[in-house]
């Protein structure tokens, strides 16, 4: 940002000394600057470095009034789009560095960060259950199994429809957002599919399309392309083919 307000003052600095004086029969004369005298325009020719003058008849003052407006606009404009950029970036740093170090997610509300919990998930697989420990990879089942979140609905309630999160990763791994499907006493996270032979697990999941900013030592900050409708929905970190899935859950609450 400060390469761009450098730039733009340069380019303030090359309008002032590049000034088109246009000429009515189609020409101009590049100079530093002008003054309309009675009638005369005396002028300072930037191509021979020296003052000069030419009847006012013959110069188009209105072309030229009007394209320094122009570019005077357009400078300040691009200013000002700089200035909000340099405000933006200065506030998510501010923000980034409030993020703690700890593996997990974390979202800013109402200038407080939060911490999601991490949820107990467990895995059903022929009418049997299995509770799965936090931060340990899922045990490998043949077949086709589902996994759980205990409750219908997450005590994590969030009103914003389109939220920020930030993924603290401790290793690299996959991670994004996904609906979850309720069901009698229980959340449906995703179904997982294991290959017999080579106990590859593929996960069956509601995925949600998110946009991703990378920051530095891991950190990522992510939220959704479009609004989220209310319900119920987890933040996930996973291995593509590996059961080491690992869930942050949330609710999506109407607004009042």
């Amino acid at each position: 940002m400060r390469l761009l307000a450098a730039v733009l003052l340069g380019a303030l600095l090359l309008m002032a000394q590049q000034i088109r004086l246009y000429l009515k029969d189609g020409g101009f004369h590049l100079v530093r600057e002008y003054q309309v005298l009675e009638d005369r325009v005396r002028y300072y020719s930037t191509e021979r470095g020296d003052w000069e003058e030419i009847p006012t008849e013959l110069v188009d003052l209105k072309k030229t009034e009007g394209e320094i407006r122009s570019k005077s606009e357009q400078l300040r404009k691009q200013a000002v789009m700089a200035d909000a950029e340099n405000e933006f970036e200065r506030q998510q740093a501010r923000e980034v560095a409030r993020i703690p170090q700890e593996p997990g997610v974390y979202m800013v509300a109402d200038g407080e960060v939060k911490a999601l919990k991490q949820a107990e998930l467990s895995i059903v697989n022929n009418r049997k259950r299995s509770v799965l420990k936090i931060l340990t990879p899922l045990p490998v089942i043949s077949g086709k199994a589902s996994v759980e979140i205990a409750g219908e609905q997450s005590s994590f309630v969030i009103r914003d429809p389109r939220p920020y999160f930030y993924f603290r990763l401790a290793e690299a791994e996959r991670f994004t957002l996904v609906r979850v499907k309720q069901k009698k006493g229980v959340r449906e996270l995703e179904i997982w599919n294991t290959v017999p032979i080579t106990k590859e697990i593929f996960a069956d999941r509601e995925e949600i399309d998110v946009f991703r900013q990378q920051f530095r030592d891991g950190l990522f900050k992510i939220w959704p392309v479009e609004p989220l409708p209310p319900g119920e929905y987890a933040a996930i970190e996973y291995t593509e083919g590996v059961g080491n899935t690992q869930a942050w859950d949330f609710r999506i609450a109407p607004a009042p």
